[in-house]
């Protein structure tokens, strides 16, 4: 398929439970500012050019998603309960649910986590414009600045202290077209905890587009705080 003509698909993996943020049930269902995280990311992606259609991947016995997310509709808002046991998993699923609806695999997949809630959608238009002439793609992360230590295996006391010269944080949306991610979730297997990784373990090497630091995913109580008032102070 010609550059010109592949279509942009997100893809977003929503079938995981958030035992660590102990919101009381899934996060991305926790009410932030007066919509679930969830609809704040949704709502986002809706926003940005050229997307094709916006893929939602749920647990199969999910019945809170559209109660959750009640203006996800039209003809771009598509859903499927196909998710599996692992991220790696439900993403793969999503991958071929893509492909039973027209995707190719030449055409691009945006894998954004849905309790990342604060995404901005000139963020994903930035990732998409570093990346759409990409032989690999890539995903938005953010240098680290934090002097960074290895705990010991109690993981009370500092081992080590890790040089940070040349260290990322990686972040959500990661783009890589269908096939090319389709055969590197394959072959990395379940273990894998983005899709760069599994990309990377095909010998390649994505590229890197600065984020935004508030582009956190919403993992523990404290962020969920933080997120509100973030959310808040947007309005």
């Amino acid at each position: 398929m010609p550059e010109d003509t592949a279509r942009l698909y997100a893809l977003v993996p929503c079938a995981g439970v958030g035992e660590r943020a102990q919101a009381g049930g899934p996060k991305q269902y926790t009410m932030l500012a007066g919509r679930s995280v969830v609809a704040h990311t949704l709502a986002a992606l809706g926003a940005v050019r050229g997307l094709e259609a916006i893929l939602v991947v749920l647990a199969p016995d999910d019945t809170l998603f559209e109660r959750h997310a009640p203006q996800f509709e039209g003809m771009r808002a598509w859903v499927a309960r196909c998710g599996g046991a692992s991220r790696a998993a439900t993403v793969a699923h999503g991958l071929g649910e893509l492909r039973r609806r027209g995707a190719g695999d030449a055409d691009w997949v945006l894998v954004h986590d849905a309790a990342r809630c604060l995404v901005r959608p000139g963020w994903v238009e930035a990732l998409i414009e570093a990346c759409r002439a990409d032989d690999v793609g890539g995903l938005l992360a953010m240098p680290l600045g934090d002097t960074l230590k290895q705990a010991n295996a109690g993981a009370d006391r500092v081992a080590a202290t890790v040089p940070r010269e040349g260290k990322w944080l990686a972040q959500t949306p990661q783009m890589f077209r269908l096939g090319l991610l389709q055969r590197a979730l394959a072959a990395a297997g379940d273990s894998v905890s983005d899709e760069a990784s599994a990309v990377e373990a095909l010998g390649l090497a994505p590229r890197l587009v600065r984020g935004d630091i508030e582009n956190i995913k919403l993992t523990w109580p404290a962020e969920l705080a933080l997120a509100e008032r973030l959310l808040r102070s947007r309005s």
